[in-house]
């Protein structure tokens, strides 16, 4: 079967690998649609996300939505035929923080589309793939699968909220509207949010940022004026969320935070040492929290998109099939005209 295979940093192409097997309580899926994330650009651009680094070849994709056609021995909850959203977390169940109810955390994790142990886990931008059944949510005959392949970066969103502590009737601001950002923005009002205001850098996904829930937007590079008048103020917001990933968007969330609220890090930021102006942590008692990925909060993304509480069409920019796989990762990596994109066998 065909799949999309990244060998190194800018050597991402589609290759002949082997077809899958189920083992017990997992079975296969053929694909119908995987979202291209940020960290699949930038396991492509730099062979890496973080501290997590490729080391050989692996299957990218970790974001997937498609039907049932092989069922393992002992899974008795599916049908072949039956549609799916695909969890793409499989933690152990028994380290630390497993115990301890914070699964996202697990230790021996394995994670679609991962260079964070080895052997990678190869993720699922191939015609086939192995999912464990528990992980596989039905979804209905009418959901597009680019729509319920968007449950994963919603439930990474929705997890961020939860970090943030309760935010009904909150002001919240979100510094970056990428992908993350505009469906936090759309997690904070489902969650009760009064005011979400969202910026970027750059016009494009600030008017779909308000078209998934934030109540307004400034431009952080044609409006400076603005984000320098809320850290002035530095009160308006209660919760702040980085979502961009970028040292600079860290500082400019600390600034902008009020006294004794809340700083959600959800951007994946480079590794190694970064400069940041924490001393405003100390001076404003501000609760700086991280956010990474998420557990249970995927069954509630499915929810959501399923109840139509969470509308994520106006993410879904383009579509692709695997021959157009360079295209599509242009396309990805282009945000002004590209927000969320999807890729499906030819």
């Amino acid at each position: 079967m065909k799949a999309c295979v990244l060998r190194k940093a800018r050597d991402l192409a589609v290759e002949d690998v082997a077809e899958p097997s189920p083992a017990a309580h997992e079975v296969v899926i053929r694909l119908g649609a995987g979202g291209i994330c940020g960290s699949d650009l930038h396991y492509f651009a730099d062979g890496g996300v973080g501290n997590f680094k490729l080391r050989e070849p692996m299957i990218l994709g970790h974001e997937a939505a498609g039907v049932v056609t092989r069922l393992g021995p002992g899974v008795d909850s599916l049908r072949l035929g039956d549609r799916v959203a695909v969890n793409p977390n499989h933690p152990c169940g028994v380290c630390p923080p497993c115990q301890a109810g914070r699964r996202n955390l697990c230790q021996n994790v394995r994670f679609f589309g991962s260079a964070a142990r080895f052997p990678h886990v190869n993720g699922v931008f191939a015609e086939r793939f192995v999912a464990r059944a528990e992980n596989c949510h039905v979804i209905p005959a009418a959901m597009p699968f680019r729509v319920a392949a968007c449950a994963e970066p919603l439930a990474v969103a929705i997890h961020a909220v939860t970090q943030a502590g309760p935010v009904s009737g909150r002001s919240i601001f979100i510094v970056g509207a990428g992908p993350i950002g505009v469906l936090v923005a759309a997690a904070a009002r489902l969650a009760g949010a009064a005011r979400v205001c969202a910026s970027d850098l750059l016009d494009e996904p600030l008017a779909i940022a308000r078209a998934t829930g934030a109540t307004e937007t400034v431009n952080a590079r044609t409006q400076p004026e603005r984000i320098a008048e809320f850290a002035a103020k530095s009160g308006d917001f209660d919760t702040v969320f980085e979502a961009s990933g970028n040292p600079l968007g860290l500082a400019s969330a600390l600034e902008i935070v009020g006294p004794g609220g809340t700083v959600v890090q959800i951007g994946s930021l480079p590794g190694g040492q970064i400069p940041a102006p924490l001393s405003r942590v100390m001076s404003k008692e501000i609760r700086l929290v991280g956010s990474f990925r998420f557990d249970r909060e995927y069954g509630a993304a499915v929810d959501a998109l399923i109840s139509g509480a969470v509308d994520v069409t106006p993410l879904l920019t383009h579509e692709f099939t695997f021959s157009e796989l360079p295209e599509a990762f242009l396309t990805a990596a282009d945000r002004r005209t590209g927000m969320k994109v999807s890729l499906r066998p030819d």
